[in-house]
């Protein structure tokens, strides 16, 4: 991400999220850097439309509107998965994306697995990947 882009979308989030804490605006900047650079490993041609409003990001990839939520499992708050698909509908998606984001590498995927069983991730989210963000890692895990 350019550092114009960069501080333009912090200011945006300033702006349009001062009813947020200094760390709830601290979680939306590190959401916006996910995004970008996943963006930039998945495919360079998704548009973003939306991703300060709400959690779940709002992208175009080929004509086609899709939701992107991304989550660390060490340090992300849980999400009410049972949001996303009423916010699928409100908004016209014809995917919901869930990214599970994580710094180090993993080499193993059994806690990603298990959560994504715990919380039956496969009934509210239509892809669920594992990005690692570092190495630029993007790996399909439904």
């Amino acid at each position: 991400m350019e550092l114009e882009v960069f501080q333009e979308l912090t200011e945006e989030i300033t702006l349009e999220c001062f009813f947020m804490t200094e760390s709830q605006q601290e979680e939306k900047v590190i959401q916006i850097i996910d995004l970008h650079h996943f963006i930039e490993c998945f495919d360079s041609n998704i548009n973003i439309l939306n991703c300060i409003q709400h959690p779940i990001n709002i992208i175009e990839q080929n004509g086609v509107k899709k939701g992107l939520l991304f989550y660390n499992l060490k340090h992300s708050s849980f999400p009410d998965f049972n949001t996303s698909e009423e916010f699928k509908r409100r908004h016209g998606l014809s995917e919901l994306w869930f990214v599970f984001v994580e710094e180090e590498t993993v080499t193993h995927t059994i806690h990603h697995t298990n959560f994504i069983i715990e919380n039956s991730l496969e009934i509210f989210y239509d892809r669920i990947f594992l990005f690692q963000f570092f190495q630029s890692n993007i790996q399909r895990l439904k």
